[in-house]
């Protein structure tokens, strides 16, 4: 009897946490709508209150000790959320206090700000670690210590500068955070939960499945639709990858390829427009310019990234002869359109409002509001327009958003500490020392710094970091700040690919059931040739559509595309047919010579493309087989 009670009370408490997490979910999200529609309230006050709901899910739903996220919390986790809570009340409590006093020295702490300054640290520390893992709190850690103890910052200045103002925890991370992110992740979630994702999938099956490697091309197309509403390449990869990757692996690519271009395809989601990663809106809110510009900036290099992985998969899929599927298994692209394609339309929504003038965030809530009235539109999806799945579009989207918001807090303990002790001008100087005035050096060091930063962390606290630390010291040897941010942002995205530590490949190799290292390699390989993107625009701001004739700007995308399909041809063994070691490294070398900013290398590029291309021709001409498997690498 007892253990029947013990159960039942059990089971109660899981239904009243459930209840409760939903309610608390859906305040977060109709909060930051309110804020949108009617005007955010005074900066501390709204950052705060952001700050206030994420510790509080965060702290709920990733319990101390639970072995599974299922798990409810325990006693422990209650008592550590309500001692969580009393900074930030505090800070909304005594806000008229806080905005009135002056502060670094003329106004000093009392014991209760110190107190609370501290707990708020600590639990900034313990949930990003809950949330997204250990890396980001151990480096905010690491800048604490060198801000108390080898700097020797005086330490109330420290801890005041972190929580009492909007230079630390509560700053412009944070702030584009609750002014952005939150939104384009509601706006996911709605358009996920009306059967937007089955879209992408069906849409992508049907223009490219029957081709060469055809599931490893529904992978790339899939995964950059959904990005275009996800900014998570982890996200994108537990979406589309337990539908691509069995494609993939029953039409004859190795499991470990299979999870290297899903992870590879997933994680330029980030750098998709319309609706690009978190840090997209930080670059925005750093060069104070409308989100609508970054897209403009994105759109190029998005494009470029693609190509590479399509052309990745097309040239392994024809040097190992795996075919496509056939017509009839696939679906039609004219049924495909006329029952789900009008789930379009909330993207489009997003990209009329925006560009006629009005925020970003009003027009992420333009298209959340459009997903469920869209959907209503067609029988094939009106089953989705339910008040349950309404209730768990908010759920997901607060859910989902923790993660950034979380990391955009922590990294405002790092910015804090860099502002304060002056680390930021140190650093640029060192970097610009070591590379002696040398860009080329100075790219290559952000671009190392990027990848081992984002290892360990999200694409958002990695170029939070990289912004204070290197990209001055990059614009400084002469790279215009677009450029520069942009170059920071595209490796901290990439860094989810790159072994030892990379998120997206540990996603997609746990669904294909590969290993990791095998897995982190075929990921790296699928798109390397996409390495090669930033240094492009960099050097060619024009790919960023950053010039005054659009003939040139279209004449360097143009010829940035037949540089990535040489460079992709070389490093794969394949073009017109299969490329023996002079030919790979003709194409790679013609490759990089295409997409250097120079009419002279731009002629020197044809004519190695022209020379393999000939070269092929005759080979073709003189051996007509069909393409022999070889064991894959």
């Amino acid at each position: 009897m007892s253990s029947t009670s013990s159960a039942r009370s059990t089971l109660n408490h899981a239904t009243l946490f459930r209840i409760v997490t939903i309610l608390i979910a859906i305040a977060m999200g109709v909060y930051h709508i309110w804020a949108i529609v009617f005007g955010s309230s005074e900066a501390l006050l709204f950052r705060g209150t952001h700050v206030l709901f994420a510790v509080t899910l965060s702290l709920l739903l990733y319990p101390m000790f639970a072995r599974k996220q299922s798990e409810t919390p325990g006693l422990l986790d209650y008592a550590v959320l309500a001692v969580s809570l009393a900074p930030i009340l505090y800070l909304l409590l005594n806000q008229k206090y806080i905005d009135e006093r002056t502060p670094f020295g003329i106004d000093p702490m009392f014991p209760a700000d110190i107190v609370m300054s501290v707990i708020m640290i600590l639990v900034v520390l313990e949930a990003t670690r809950r949330v997204i893992g250990l890396a980001l709190p151990l480096t905010a850690i690491v800048f604490l210590i060198y801000g108390f103890w080898l700097f020797r910052a005086e330490p109330t200045r420290v801890l005041e500068q972190l929580y009492m103002g909007t230079e630390g925890i509560f700053g412009i991370p944070i702030s584009v955070s609750a002014t952005y992110v939150l939104i384009f992740v509601l706006f996911g979630a709605f358009m996920e939960r009306t059967g937007t994702g089955q879209l992408f999938m069906d849409f992508a099956m049907s223009l490219t499945g029957h081709t060469a490697g055809g599931p490893g091309k529904v992978s790339v197309v899939s995964s950059s639709l959904f990005g275009t509403i996800s900014g998570s390449a982890v996200a994108n990869v537990m979406v589309d990858g337990p539908i691509s990757i069995p494609l993939m692996k029953r039409s004859g690519f190795p499991a470990h390829f299979a999870a290297g271009v899903e992870a590879t395809a997933s994680t330029g989601g980030q750098i998709m427009p319309p609706i690009m990663g978190a840090a997209a809106f930080l670059l925005a809110q750093n060069l104070e310019v409308s989100y609508g510009q970054v897209v403009i900036w994105a759109i190029i290099p998005a494009i470029l990234y693609y190509v590479a992985c399509f052309c990745a998969v097309h040239f392994e899929a024809k040097r190992h002869g795996i075919l496509g599927v056939p017509r009839s298994e696939l679906p039609k692209f004219r049924v495909v359109m006329a029952e789900r394609g009008h789930l379009f339309l909330p993207i489009i929504v997003i990209l009329v409002v925006m560009y006629s003038g009005f925020s970003a965030p009003l027009a992420a809530l333009a298209g959340t509001v459009a997903c469920f009235p869209v959907a209503a539109l067609r029988k094939s999806t009106r089953v989705n327009c339910t008040w349950e799945n309404l209730i768990e579009a908010f759920y997901d989207g607060a859910k989902n958003a923790l993660g950034v918001a979380m990391a955009c807090a922590c990294a405002g303990i790092v910015i804090g500490v860099i502002t304060q002790t002056n680390l930021g001008i140190v650093f640029t100087q060192y970097v610009t020392h070591i590379a002696q005035n040398t860009l080329l050096l100075a790219l290559v060091l952000t671009m190392v710094a990027a990848i081992v930063l984002g290892m360990g962390m999200p694409t958002t606290p990695a170029y939070i970091i990289l912004t204070a630390l290197l990209i001055p010291a990059v614009i400084k040897l002469g790279v215009i700040e677009p450029a520069a941010h942009m170059f920071a942002f595209y490796f901290a995205v990439l860094s989810a690919i790159t072994p030892p530590v990379a998120l997206a490949v540990f996603a997609a190799a746990g669904i294909a059931k590969a290993d990791l290292w095998r897995s982190g390699w075929a990921a790296v390989k699928v798109g390397a040739a996409g390495f090669i993107v930033p240094f492009m625009f960099v050097y060619e701001p024009a790919l960023l559509m950053i010039h005054d004739s659009w003939l040139w700007i279209i004449w360097r995308f143009l010829l940035a595309v037949m540089g990535i399909m040489l460079l992709a041809g070389g490093l794969h063994g394949f073009f017109l047919g299969r490329a023996n070691l002079p030919q790979r490294i003709l194409l790679v070398g013609g490759g990089l010579l295409l997409v250097a900013p120079s009419l002279w290398t731009d002629a020197a590029g044809f004519l190695i493309c022209g020379s393999v291309l000939g070269w092929q021709w005759l080979e073709r001409r003189n051996v007509v087989a069909a393409p022999v498997k070889e064991e894959w690498r």
